[in-house]
């Protein structure tokens, strides 16, 4: 039977979001629906919500988010009810060219729930990144859901749902970062903390964390950093080459999404390093460099999807450092809110002091 649950609409571009009551039908085939329980509030919402993804108002806004299998579909074998999950948004189909030549992580073929949540008056949601947490319960893809150890905080867990995974992966998983290498990653905001974060586990023996905002520089020293540099004072590049002996970094991550920032990672990496982009640019962005220097400076320029994570293999291991103590999650999660503050949490985004808000149901 359909339930009826609260939800946070962006019913029209640019317009405050709000509180509305959504219709969760029961789960068909392949599909579940979870009872969230935390979900963070990500700077792809705001995306959402400002039209800058697509048109398909009405919203149902958020994604980064865990909570627990309350029932599942026919056919569902990955998850049952009572399992407690991450929700991801790449659920990978296993039959494209990608999965079947055993890189899943680049499955073309990702796919949602069939079924569409609506409000009341029957208008169908579009629910951001196909998952729409920022509700009492929400309906997915089965393949959406990621079990994990259930003593993990949801508040912390769900954060590997988008941002978090999206940066450490950048580092470990598309950069390949390695046990002495030396790693510049430019904007610390949650994404590029993240990507400091990944740098540090792997072993990198210098983190160059490159930023405008003293406080979020601060942040990313706390969080693995052994530099820091205010772009808004220093030149980028010419910074990180002078604390790389002239040379310029092994791995340079882009958290910004720029074509300015992309210029600074593609210079300040050392001759055959890596530049990878992980800031998400906008459609009219465009990119100028002189051939030469492309062909000049070797190595590889890299965009990174999602962390090219594989959630099945690494939420499961990035929760288990979490509970070892390893991974620091909670360090990500600022402040944690109630549904009706996501709009406050917006607006929070642009002061500095907020890694993640989380909304704890």
């Amino acid at each position: 039977m359909a339930q009826q649950v609260r939800g946070v609409i962006a019913r029209a571009k640019g317009e405050p979001v709000q509180i509305e009551t959504i219709v969760v039908p029961d789960p068909g085939p392949g599909e579940a629906v979870v009872k969230v329980q935390a979900c963070g509030v990500c700077h792809t919402d705001l995306h959402y919500r400002e039209g800058g993804i697509n048109d398909g108002f009405p919203f149902l806004l958020g994604h980064e988010a865990a909570g627990v299998v309350e029932s599942v579909g026919d056919g569902v074998t990955e998850v049952a009810p009572g399992d407690f999950v991450i929700l991801n948004w790449r659920a990978v189909c296993g039959q494209c060219r990608s999965c079947l030549r055993g890189r899943p992580q680049y499955c073309f073929d990702t796919h949602n729930a069939k079924q569409k949540m609506t409000l009341l008056d029957g208008t169908e949601l579009s629910p951001a990144l196909g998952i729409g947490a920022f509700a009492e319960k929400t309906l997915v893809a089965a393949g959406q859901c990621t079990k994990v150890d259930p003593e993990a905080s949801p508040a912390a867990a769900g954060l590997l749902g988008c941002g978090v995974m999206a940066g450490l992966g950048a580092a470990i998983n598309t950069g390949n970062v390695g046990r002495g290498d030396s790693v510049a990653v430019i904007g610390c905001g949650g994404v590029g903390a993240a990507a400091v974060t990944g740098a540090h586990l792997a072993g990198a023996a210098k983190i160059i964390a490159i930023d405008i905002d003293d406080k979020k520089l601060a942040t990313a020293k706390e969080l693995g950093a052994t530099h820091t540099v205010n772009s808004r004072a220093t030149d980028a590049v010419e910074a990180v080459r002078e604390l790389t002996g002239g040379f310029g970094a092994d791995v340079v991550i882009d958290a910004v999404g720029r074509p300015e920032t992309f210029k600074q990672a593609f210079y300040a990496r050392d001759h055959a390093g890596t530049a990878v982009l992980v800031g998400v640019p906008t459609p009219e962005m465009q990119l100028e460099l002189p051939l030469i220097d492309l062909f000049g400076r070797g190595g590889a320029l890299k965009s990174s999807w999602y962390g090219d994570c594989l959630p099945a293999r690494d939420f499961p291991m990035l929760i288990d450092l979490y509970r070892q103590g390893r991974l620091d999650l909670d360090a990500f999660v600022t402040e944690t809110i109630a549904l009706e503050d996501v709009e406050k949490a917006f607006d929070r985004m642009h002061t500095g002091d907020v890694l993640r808000s989380v909304v704890v149901f």
